[in-house]
C-alpha cells in the first residue's frame, strides 16, 4: 500500500510540474527573462569579441562564457533575472485549489521545488548556449587558451574591463574551467532561487525578491578593499581580507578566481559546491515546512 502511494505521489509530482511548464508558452515574463538573458550575454561578451575581431584573433570557444560568468557582477546580474522568472513563487493558478483537494500540500510542493530546479537548469544552460553561439564566428574548438585571452590577461590593453583571469589560465584548461563556472553559477542561482522561495512562503512575494536583493548587493560589496576601509585595517592586511571575504560572501564562492588552487587558503571549488547543496538542502527543507503554514489566496488569481 505504501509502495503504490509512493508511486502515485511521484506521479504527480511530475504531472504538477509538467503543469508549470506548459504554462511557459502564454507567460510574458519567461520570454521576457529569457530574452534580457540573451542581451545581457551579448553585452558582457561585447569587448572580448570585439577584441578578437580588430586584431584577427580567435577565441577558445569556452572563453566568453569563462570569462563572463567567472567575474562577480557578471554571476549577479545573470541571478537578478531570476527575480523575473521566479517573483510569483509559489505559482498559485486556478487549478491549484483542484490540486490541493486531489493531492496533498507535501506533494503540491514538491513539484513546486522540482520545477524551480529544473527551469534554473534550464536557465543556466540557455545563457550557457547563447555564449557559444555567440562566440562561434570567432571560436576554435582546442583545449587551449586562445591569444586574444592572453594580450587581454596579459595587460597590452589595459582599457577593457573583461575580467580574464591569469591565475585561471595558469591552472587549467578551457574546457575545464568551463565545466566548474557553469556549476558553480547553476548552484548560486539554485541558492537564490532556494531563498526566494522561503521568503515568499513566509514573508510574500516582495519579501523573497528583497531577500534575493540583500544577498546579492552583500555579496558585491565584500570586497577586499571595502573590507579593508571598513574596518580600517592595513593594506599589510589585504590577503587576509581577500581570503575572509572568499569565504563569507556567496558570490565569491560562485565566482571560479577566488578559489584555492593548491597555494592559498581560499575555498576549493568542490568546497564551494558542497556549501551551496548544504544551504540549498537546508532552505528546501524549510520550504517544505513552511507549506504547511502557508494560507493560500485565490480571490485574484490570473490564469496566466
Amino acid at each position: 500500500m505504501k509502495k503504490s502511494q509512493f508511486k502515485m505521489d511521484i506521479h504527480q509530482i511530475f504531472l504538477l510540474t509538467k503543469r508549470n511548464f506548459s504554462d511557459w508558452g502564454k507567460n510574458p515574463r519567461i520570454w521576457m527573462t529569457f530574452a534580457l538573458g540573451f542581451v545581457l550575454c551579448l553585452m558582457l561578451t561585447n569587448q572580448i569579441l570585439e577584441q578578437a575581431q580588430t586584431f584577427q584573433t580567435p577565441v577558445q570557444m569556452f572563453e566568453p562564457l569563462i570569462w563572463t560568468f567567472g567575474d562577480a557582477q557578471s554571476v549577479m546580474l545573470s541571478s537578478l533575472l531570476l527575480l523575473l522568472l521566479f517573483a510569483d513563487m509559489p505559482f498559485v493558478n486556478q487549478m491549484t485549489p483542484y490540486w490541493l483537494i486531489r493531492t496533498k500540500r507535501s506533494v503540491w510542493m514538491a513539484s513546486q521545488i522540482l520545477y524551480v530546479i529544473l527551469a534554473t537548469c534550464l536557465y543556466t544552460v540557455f545563457l550557457c548556449l547563447t555564449e557559444l553561439l555567440i562566440a562561434s564566428p570567432w571560436a576554435y574548438v582546442g583545449n587551449v587558451w586562445s591569444q586574444t585571452a592572453a594580450s587581454i590577461g596579459y595587460g597590452s590593453n589595459n582599457h577593457l574591463t573583461v575580467p580574464v583571469s591569469i591565475k585561471t589560465m595558469e591552472m587549467t584548461t578551457p574546457y575545464k574551467c568551463a565545466i566548474c563556472v557553469v556549476f558553480l553559477m547553476l548552484f548560486y542561482s539554485l541558492f537564490i532561487t532556494s531563498v526566494m522561495l522561503v521568503l515568499n512562503l513566509q514573508k510574500g512575494r516582495a519579501g523573497g525578491v528583497v531577500g534575493a536583493l540583500l544577498i546579492n548587493l552583500y555579496g558585491i560589496l565584500l570586497t577586499p578593499d571595502i573590507f579593508l576601509k571598513v574596518f580600517h585595517l592595513g593594506g599589510g592586511l589585504s590577503y587576509r581580507a581577500n581570503v575572509l571575504c572568499g569565504w563569507l560572501s556567496p558570490l565569491n564562492h560562485a565566482t571560479f578566481p577566488m578559489h584555492n588552487f593548491g597555494y592559498d587558503y581560499l575555498p576549493q571549488i568542490k568546497i564551494s559546491i558542497l556549501i551551496f547543496f548544504a544551504m540549498i538542502c537546508i532552505l528546501l527543507f524549510i520550504s517544505r515546512k513552511c507549506i504547511k503554514r502557508y494560507n493560500f489566496t485565490f480571490s485574484q488569481v490570473d490564469e496566466s
